[in-house]
């Protein structure tokens, strides 16, 4: 921690205010004003060079995708943030503190459609509405920085990106299965469908379709993501629990199978106990597997209709129904493959519980010693062969019978090797991401395609492939099955960078992930149109990556997880400083509002549709009865939203922002009253009493109440710094000031002191990150103009104030006070008892009667009195 010797102004600085001047209530009048002040400022500020030896803080909380309205959940994160900036300023440190837009994406895409609009013009009015707001909540944004993911000048590096892992072979094209979204008209990757099979965005059920798509090779760095997952030290647990799931390594062996009827064609299945594969008496495939096709076509007769209508079944199926479905499910092919080493013919089987897109899409049963596939084989009737013993030994397993199973293991796995029939592999649950979306609104892949030379990256010197112009919006982006670039000839007819012939770009745009999987690294160099990022700022800022990444835990897996894949590959190619992106996590939890539900139909009912007794029950309107009322995350739908632009016009930005920081640690769930901001916009008046009481008063000193308040300055000011600082508990830093402005107000005589004007000094400077307009207002009110609060040096706690502070000890002769002594606060047992007993009334009680034990409890914090009690 940078911290710089306090030095609090003088006080022949005060400003002498008429009754009429002082603040009577708060206004906006405040907040526009220092808002402008700030905005001034920042009209003249420039990002921090990289050649400063001051420390650095990059402060950051998620972008938002720009729907227009800022919600409760988007104050709290913001105000988060720009509470650690403020901090960190007013420590010295020289603080990147930006914000952009995460702005394409289906929903703008279809909100145009709705609207007839252009999804550029869409996005970027509710950008202007968006900024406008934070710019109400005081938040202190580097703008000079800003990011818009769907201009031109920031896409093009999105695809710049693209063609990097394209140069490295991790970006490539194949055939594959893929979720296709009905409604979206779109492919989507898997992280992107829920358990039930639906489409997180739009909540249809996905269906599967083969199509040629655009990879991310993510698994390359498998093992790099999972283990550099201990190194993230500042992470919450519960993300790193996540990641640690979804990348789901596991170290096995693939073996293959051969195909008699698909010639040079072999099936394979990865197990991880390969040691059982003398028990294998079945294969079973999913209905999508990739061979399904050429299998079909030798597929007897007599099994043929059983096939077709046990396909169709399943892959009607939700995901949800097929991870729990019935383990005896499944249909006979009527055709074989051949065991590996022993040659056997071994029966092929569709079974819904193997899924596409786990594993190879093919697994093998082993009845005897797998409970599913028990129950598989029992239902179809197939042999159960026991090929190890209790303690692990194989038996009937041929040249390999009487090896422990991890010996075997390994030689099993060499023997197929040896034989081309199978070998080592680590699988993993993570699967390469799918970044193709057959939408609009996203950035153009670049890759031109040519009859002649394939795939081919577009130049370097070519980019940005931008988006072409809608002449009919509604009509352009209809969704018809396929992309809307398709349909746009002009745009899409070029010529190959390689042989000059006529060619195709590609049609596709690139998932939004793409664009928000590096964003961070492009703040320190938002304006450089000749190249994404440079060494000085990286190096500059990027050095341990983001010192504070803040915003929701529901990114744990997919924005967290290709962000870290990406700067794992930028900083093997192109020299980023990190390898993880982001130093310390802060997943803030959900605002959540009262929600009313119809005691009858359960429908949320709107504000209107309710009313409040006198006793405060909330009865339905329309039918007298008490609604059922819970707290949920805020949304329209459920009438439970709270407008933050009503808030700031009623009580002015501070109170908006000192209620999300304190109701609640950060990392919970807040639920959202609006009776409690009364007592955040009371304790601020209360406040601004305490300076015009120390502006009317010459001083009443006394040296004990001097004493306690310095020390209760220096206890707030370590506790307020060690709460901000390490943990970020912002309500435990307000609770920590409202302690101290009570013991002033209890102390009040000493107003207009050294010592009261000290403890205001401190009081003010630190609410300053927490209500930054209010503090701005008193602290020049204190001082006059000279200086903003926001630049004065943050306060130091004294050491040697603390180390000799006093505590007060309450003696007690079998539990009934008797005297009350001030000892030093690091006095021991021994040193409290002998003070005691040499107390005229803890002798008198005492008398000659026999101590037959002493119980001492400590206080347990500074201020808190200790107990010393006799019994006798």
């Amino acid at each position: 921690m940078l911290l710089r010797r306090f030095r609090p102004l003088p006080l022949t600085r005060k400003v002498s205010l008429s009754t009429s001047a002082r603040i009577t209530r708060l206004s906006q009048e405040i907040d526009k004003k220092w808002q402008a002040v700030w905005y001034e400022k920042h009209q003249q500020k420039t990002l921090a060079p990289s050649t400063s030896d001051k420390p650095k803080f990059y402060c950051l909380s998620m972008f938002p995708y720009p729907s227009g309205q800022l919600h409760m959940g988007h104050v709290r994160v913001y105000t988060m943030s720009d509470c650690m900036s403020r901090l960190r300023r007013m420590q010295g440190y020289d603080v990147l503190h930006p914000m952009g837009w995460d702005a394409f994406g289906l929903p703008a895409e279809n909100a145009a459609i709705e609207r007839g609009v252009s999804p550029a013009d869409w996005t970027l009015s509710n950008i202007a509405a968006a900024k406008r707001q934070m710019n109400n909540l005081g938040i202190l944004f580097d703008w000079t920085q800003e990011v818009t993911t769907c201009q031109a000048d920031y896409y093009k590096w999105t695809q710049w990106v693209f063609l990097e892992f394209l140069k490295k072979g991790l970006a490539y094209r194949k055939e594959a299965m893929v979720n296709w979204d009905p409604i979206d008209q779109t492919v989507l990757a898997n992280e992107q469908v829920d358990a039930q099979g639906r489409s997180w965005r739009s909540g249809a059920i996905v269906e599967q379709r083969s199509l040629s798509q655009w990879f991310l090779g993510i698994t390359k760095y498998g093992d790099e993501l999972l283990q550099d997952i201990d190194t993230l030290t500042e992470w919450p647990e519960a993300v790193k629990r996540m990641q640690t799931a979804w990348i789901g390594r596991s170290e096995g062996t693939l073996v293959h199978f051969d195909l008699p009827i698909l010639k040079d064609h072999q099936l394979t299945v990865f197990t991880t106990r390969v040691e059982t594969l003398f028990g294998v008496s079945y294969l079973a495939i999913c209905p999508e597997h990739e061979y399904m096709d050429k299998l079909l076509e030798h597929i007897p007769a007599s099994h043929r209709a059983n096939v077709d209508e046990y396909i169709a079944r399943v892959k009607a199926l939700t995901k949800d129904d097929r991870n729990n479905g019935n383990t005896t499910s499944g249909v006979a092919t009527g055709l074989q493959v051949v065991h590996p080493i022993t040659q056997e013919k071994v029966p092929l089987y569709l079974a819904e519980y193997v899924l596409p897109g786990v594993g190879t899409g093919a697994v093998m049963g082993v009845p005897a010693h797998d409970d599913r596939d028990e129950v598989f084989a029992a239902h179809h009737g197939l042999e159960s062969r026991s090929v190890l013993t209790q303690d692990e030994t194989l038996i009937e397993s041929g040249q390999f019978t009487d090896l422990s199973a991890f010996e075997a293991k390994k030689k099993m796995t060499a023997f197929l090797r040896e034989r081309d029939q199978g070998d080592s592999h680590v699988q993993y649950r993570l699967r390469d991401w799918l970044v193709s979306r057959q939408r609009y609104w996203g950035a153009p892949v670049p890759v031109i395609h040519c009859a002649d030379c394939g795939p081919v990256g577009v130049p370097e010197e070519d980019l940005p492939v931008k988006l072409p112009e809608l002449t009919n919006p509604e009509e352009d982006l209809r969704g018809k099955g396929g992309s809307p670039l398709a349909r746009m000839g002009n745009w899409k007819q070029c010529t190959c960078p390689q042989c000059g012939k006529p060619a195709e770009r590609d049609t596709d745009t690139l998932d939004t992930f793409v664009d928000s999987s590096w964003y961070f690294l492009r703040y320190a160099d938002a304006k450089n149109s000749d190249a994404p990022f440079t060494k000085n700022n990286l190096t500059k800022w990027m050095t341990n990556g983001v010192d504070l990444y803040i915003g929701g835990i529901e990114h744990a897996i997919l924005h967290l997880l290709y962000s870290r894949f990406v700067t794992k590959f930028l900083a093997d190619v192109h020299g980023v400083p990190t390898k993880e992106p982001f130093n310390k996590l802060l997943a803030q939890g959900m605002v959540l509002g009262r929600t009313h539900k119809s005691p009858e139909s359960l429908r949320c009912l709107k504000p209107d549709e309710v009313k409040t007794d006198a006793d405060g029950t909330i009865r339905e309107v329309a039918t007298n009865l008490p609604v059922i009322t819970s707290w949920e995350k805020m949304s329209k739908s459920k009438y439970n939203g709270v407008d933050p632009e009503e808030i700031y016009r009623q009580y002015g930005a501070d109170v908006a922002r000192l209620l999300v920081l304190f109701k609640a640690p950060p990392s919970h769930e807040l639920e959202w009253d609006e009776a409690d901001l009364l007592g955040q916009s009371r304790w601020l008046m209360r406040i601004w009493g305490l300076l015009y009481d120390h502006q009317d008063k010459a001083g009443n000193t006394s040296d004990v109440d001097a004493k306690s308040l310095e020390l209760a300055t220096h206890i707030a000011i370590q506790k307020v710094t060690q709460a901000l600082e390490e943990t970020q508990a912002f309500n435990v830093a307000i609770a920590e000031l409202m302690k101290l402005s009570n013991k002033m107000g209890q102390l009040s005589h000493l107003s207009g002191t050294p010592v009261f004007a000290h403890a205001l000094n401190s009081l003010v400077t630190m609410l300053a990150p927490l209500a930054p307009h209010n503090a701005s207002e008193m602290y020049e009110t204190l001082y006059g103009n000279a200086k903003d609060v926001h630049e004065a040096e943050w306060p130091q706690h004294d050491t040697t104030v603390l180390a000799n502070a006093e505590n007060q000890v309450v003696i007690q002769i079998r539990g009934k006070t008797r005297e009350t002594i001030n000892a030093p606060a690091d006095a021991d047992e021994a040193t409290l008892k002998e003070l005691a007993l040499a107390m005229p009334a803890v002798k008198k009680h005492l008398g000659d009667k026999e101590i037959r034990k002493v119980i001492f409890v400590p206080s347990r914090k500074q201020g808190q009195h200790s107990l010393l009690n006799f019994v006798v």
